[in-house]
């Protein structure tokens, strides 16, 4: 699952300079967080309206990243021809599709996070950080890259006290993978030294 977070609307409001908008919301991830279903698009609909805009229309993909036919979308929203920009509310995934298909601007609604999860119906954040390079198995479980604010691959930093990190006082992840690691048996892995991340294996190959 992509986690995302809404925008502050003074943003939105801020990029968005065209008159004519149609919304479209995400049936997936956005949706489960509540930040691009139903209400939160039709509650986008009536601040944009409150705001002088004029929302031509609006939508619920079931997946805004995966899109079979724009053809079809276009077919059942022919509102969508009377925009003069998208507001999409889903990840940065959906937001892309979509730019490439439509003649319009297409804008994000939603600053796109991390790569979560769903455990027990609880959307768990910050699981993956995308790296294309995944060791998770070197530290209990746990992603150093996605779970430490630095990104730190060999930790703690000086800056953890009594577990916590000091950019926001969430738990160290350092101090989690040691635990993890001590119920494992594996304390001894923490002895090596890893090399930072090529971060050209996160790039896209045809």
């Amino acid at each position: 699952m992509i986690i995302s977070r809404l925008k502050e609307f003074k943003d939105i409001l801020k990029a968005v300079k065209e008159q004519n908008i149609f919304i479209i919301g995400c049936g997936k991830c956005a949706t489960k967080q509540h930040v691009g279903g139903e209400p939160e698009v039709l509650e986008m609909k009536k601040r944009l309206r409150g705001s002088g805009k004029n929302v031509v229309g609006w939508t619920i993909l079931s997946s805004a990243c995966i899109i079979s036919s724009w053809d079809e979308v276009l077919s059942q929203n022919p509102e969508i021809e009377k925009a003069e920009a998208l507001l999409v509310m889903s990840c940065g995934g959906g937001v892309s599709v979509l730019s490439a298909n439509v003649k319009q601007l297409v804008y994000p609604a939603l600053d796109t996070e991390s790569l979560g999860g769903v455990c027990r119906d609880e959307v768990v954040k910050e699981q993956c950080g995308m790296c294309g390079e995944c060791d998770i198995h070197l530290f209990g479980g746990l992603c150093p890259v996605s779970h430490c604010p630095k990104g730190m691959q060999n930790g703690p930093c000086g800056g953890s006290v009594e577990g916590k990190c000091e950019v926001d006082e969430r738990k160290c992840v350092w101090d989690e993978i040691q635990k993890r690691l001590e119920l494992l048996g594996r304390l001894e892995v923490l002895k090596d030294i890893h090399e930072p991340k090529d971060h050209s294996k996160r790039r896209c190959r045809e």
